[in-house]
């Protein structure tokens, strides 16, 4: 391909395509509505394959960039500095890195595996299909926008569709489930669109000069907002006081916005106390649905607070690297316990995810190379097992109608393929060697060792938590007495089986050879590594 071909925008936009078909098919030929559906998820995925063996390993910065001009408005200023014209700019500006390109990938691999599992929807699939395509685009343009109003919008777009998923095809108590998704999620971008704007007003600034004068671009671009909140820290240090530039980030607000960004994407992570919504979600959404929000959506809120948080506000994120590491012990011992004493399986799996997020958060607020790269492996390799335990959920409901753990036992004797699958699921969940859990957990925990070893010792109760409600869970739906009785019961069929294939795949690849995911990461880490470096020799 040459060197300027918009391989980003087709991986995004491919799904919109498979809409447009969809619009014109009649409501009443389901199967060609699946089958357009599946190959629209299947485009991207193939692309996105074809992405990341281009992707240049050894080069720490961006690559595939796509700038097009967007949005100019003017301002009518006074003349400021010597600067005579003003204008807000926001750019399609599109591209990846080692820290976005795992997460494209596995949101093309489990979009197309839940497109399969959507087998389990029964009712109105035209509608359906549109909205989880039109999901699938926002989760795609979130990872790769590099302007902070594209990536908002992009943000925005996974909200309608999601709502509407939930309400409409969830079970019994999906509408309010719907709304309590709707209500956090909305609280949390208006939080990060008054992050966003004062980012843009404040550290966006962008001079031009040419024949007509300096002219000043309130800019969205993530590059020129970076490098200013360097030069601005870079001033803080150096001087000890305020230059005399009006566009100046003070000290509080450097904190303030660090903050807001923190509450933002802690919310769609989600961080304990903001995880009630979650609950809801899991256990009300269908399960191809709960495979995309448990296995991509609970990571853009990962993806948020790693770019937009801690890269654009280092210093601060390494001065509350305690912080990070407390909330992360807490979510992960909370998640443990109550997993433990859940009896609904699905419950089980959503209080488990809030625990391997505590995961990523420990990994993070060791702020070195092991744990940053575990807290980002940890993202792929949770958004993988859990996206094969609500198929595994799915498939299970589908044939004894419940997900009760009181009311399950003995599968193993009439459906053993599923059984079998579940327990291979089950045990990358609580992080058995050779498996994708395993590595990244610890990677997290080696990192975390090196800076805070306290936490890391009361964080890795959870693992042996893990063990336990895991084993609790798995070993009895799979054996133990039959409770169900259902001469008609059958495997897994073919539809069913490709998913679940796929994904344990991947898990075992990813533990094996975790490298696919490492060697990306590595150069965009170490980067980050080495300046977290100086900031602790200056103390901080």
């Amino acid at each position: 391909m040459p060197d300027n071909f918009p391989i980003l925008s087709l991986i995004t936009f491919t799904p919109l395509i498979g809409v447009l078909v969809l619009m014109f098919l009649p409501k009443t030929q389901g199967g060609m509505i699946k089958a357009v559906a599946i190959t629209a998820t299947l485009i991207p995925l193939v692309l996105s394959g074809w992405l990341y063996s281009q992707f240049t390993n050894q080069n720490a910065g961006l690559q595939f960039r796509e700038d097009v001009p967007w949005i100019v408005v003017p301002l009518n200023k006074e003349t400021l500095n010597g600067l005579t014209s003003f204008f807000f700019e926001f750019k399609y500006s599109m591209a990846v890195d080692g820290l976005s390109l795992p997460l494209v990938f596995l949101t093309a691999l489990v979009a197309t595996m839940a497109a399969l599992a959507s087998v389990y929807i029964k009712k109105r699939w035209k509608s359906y299909f549109i909205l989880f395509l039109l999901l699938e685009t926002g989760m795609f343009g979130v990872f790769l926008a590099q302007d902070l109003f594209l990536f908002f919008v992009f943000f925005e777009i996974t909200l309608i569709p999601m709502f509407f998923l939930i309400g409409i095809w969830g079970y019994m108590d999906r509408e309010r489930a719907a709304n309590k998704f709707l209500i956090y999620n909305g609280l949390g971008s208006a939080v990060m669109l008054i992050a966003f704007l004062i980012l843009v007003s404040t550290a966006g600034f962008n001079q031009v000069n040419d024949a007509n004068g300096a002219s000043l671009f309130y800019s969205g671009s993530l590059q020129v907002i970076q490098e200013n909140l360097l030069q601005n820290a870079n001033a803080l240090v150096n001087q000890g006081e305020i230059p005399d530039n009006p566009f100046f980030l003070s000290e509080t607000m450097r904190w303030a916005l660090f903050i807001l960004m923190l509450v933002a994407f802690g919310i769609k992570l989600p961080i304990f106390p903001f995880h009630t919504w979650m609950l809801k979600v899991h256990t009300e959404a269908p399960p191809s649905i709960v495979m995309i929000h448990s296995g991509i959506l609970l990571k853009m809120g990962a993806y948020g607070l790693i770019r937009f948080g801690i890269l654009l506000f280092p210093q601060e994120a390494y001065a509350w690297a305690g912080v990070l590491a407390t909330l992360g012990v807490i979510n992960i011992i909370y998640g443990a316990v109550l997993a433990f004493v859940q009896k609904d399986f699905k419950l089980v799996l959503a209080y488990s995810s809030i625990s391997h997020m505590g995961i990523v958060l420990l990994g993070l607020a060791a702020f070195n190379m092991e744990g940053m790269e575990g807290a980002i492996f940890q993202l792929v390799s949770h958004g993988l097992i859990s996206a094969l335990m609500f198929l595994l959920v799915g498939a299970i409901f589908e044939r004894t109608q419940t997900t009760r753990l009181d009311e399950l036992g003995g599968l193993a004797k009439s459906i053993p393929f599923i059984s079998g699958i579940l327990l291979v699921s089950g045990m990358a969940s609580l992080g058995l060697p050779g498996l994708s859990g395993f590595i990244a957990e610890f990677m997290a925990f080696l990192g975390l060792f090196q800076r805070i070893p306290a936490a890391a010792v009361v964080g890795a109760l959870g693992i042996i938590l893990a063990a336990v409600y895991v084993l609790r869970g798995v070993l009895g739906i799979t054996y133990g007495p039959v409770r169900v009785e259902r001469p008609e019961m059958r495997d897994a069929r073919l539809i069913e089986a490709i998913p679940m294939i796929t994904l344990v795949a991947f898990i075992v690849v990813l533990g094996i050879y975790p490298s696919v995911v490492s060697e990306p990461l590595h150069h965009t880490v170490s980067g980050f590594d080495q300046f977290i470096r100086s900031l602790a020799k200056m103390g901080g």
